[in-house]
């Protein structure tokens, strides 16, 4: 008979109500401190394709010695006769025992990984004086980095537009206050331009798989965050800007190769991935020089499989302290 306990099986409303109780940057700067210590591997993100055009799947891997799991997030994309379906799982395991821990949905807290390591990057690159905050995107990835960035900086103003969202409407009215509640500093802006203008710090949190920001929009030099989606060569930046900013990014042995603009500034523009300044592991650690704000510095993620882990461990945490089980 085993004497090992049975895992959680976590599912999307078990998430939902234990997110309030995780934090996530916590976590993550962990993460990325054993990752600068070499305390923690990221292998390559790898894609599977199923037989007869069905779809695929992706694995995110890592493991961490700091905390002592490995595992990995498996994220399939299958063909239907409609809509695909797409959904996200962690499994979470022990290095020390060989045994799962954790089964979990991720699709909720892929959203707060992925926000967090934004937030990471702006703790560590706005200005200290930063007082505007831009967020390009009002769905569920915008309001968590709403969530995750307001704490950081004592903002003046807080903007935040999406397409329609300025118009009040019956169809727009839900997401409008769920905005309005995460913040007394917002104010919804009516364009783009409007809300980006003059901006120490924009959030760009948008599926768009071509540049969301263009020539003339910025008035002075700011801090440029972008996250991944699954258009190909996706990128909301314009690939050309690259060569004059300050380039960060999560993690800079992955992400020049998959990040849509840094592909295409490396094929077009002259840039290359020796430009990125600092990663989140260089920038947790405090080895990483700091934007100078003569020019834009400009933050990228892709996810990694780390962040992954990292967040289910807390998740896990959470839960064994909650039942009343040893960490």
């Amino acid at each position: 008979m085993s004497t090992h306990p049975t895992p959680f099986i976590v599912q999307q409303d078990a998430v939902r109500d234990a997110l309030p109780a995780l934090d996530v940057r916590r976590a993550l700067s962990a993460m990325f401190r054993a990752l600068h210590e070499q305390l923690a591997v990221q292998p390559p993100q790898s894609l599977t394709l199923f037989p007869a055009d069905a779809g695929d799947f992706i694995t995110y891997l890592g493991a961490s010695a700091d905390a002592k799991v490995f595992g990995a997030k498996l994220s399939p994309y299958i063909v239907t006769g409609a809509k695909p379906i797409i959904t996200a799982w962690t499994a979470l395991m022990s290095m020390e025992t060989g045994q799962p821990l954790m089964w979990c949905d991720a699709g909720l807290l892929t959203v707060e990984r992925t926000a967090g390591a934004t937030a990471l990057a702006v703790e560590h690159l706005a200005a200290p004086g930063a007082r505007r905050l831009a967020i390009v995107g009002a769905g569920a990835v915008g309001q968590a980095h709403l969530r995750q960035i307001a704490p950081l900086r004592a903002w003046e103003s807080i903007q935040v537009f999406a397409p329609g969202l300025a118009v009040a409407s019956d169809d727009n009215a839900a997401q409008r206050a769920a905005i309005a509640a995460l913040d007394p500093r917002v104010t919804i802006s009516a364009t783009l331009e409007d809300c980006v203008r003059d901006a120490d710090v924009i959030a760009l949190c948008t599926s768009s798989g071509q540049p969301v920001l263009a020539d003339g929009m910025l008035t002075k030099p700011a801090l440029i965050t972008s996250i991944s989606t699954n258009v190909a060569n996706a990128h909301e930046v314009p690939p050309a800007w690259l060569p004059a900013m300050d380039v960060y990014c999560d993690y800079r042995r992955t992400t020049p190769a998959s990040a849509g603009e840094m592909k295409l500034a490396a094929e077009a523009h002259g840039w290359s991935a020796q430009n990125v300044v600092a990663d989140l592991a260089e920038l947790v650690s405090g080895t990483a020089k700091l934007p100078s704000y003569e020019r834009h510095a400009f933050f990228r993620s892709i996810g990694l499989g780390l962040e992954d882990i990292a967040i289910a461990y807390e998740l896990y945490r959470h839960l064994s302290a909650r039942n009343g089980m040893a960490k």
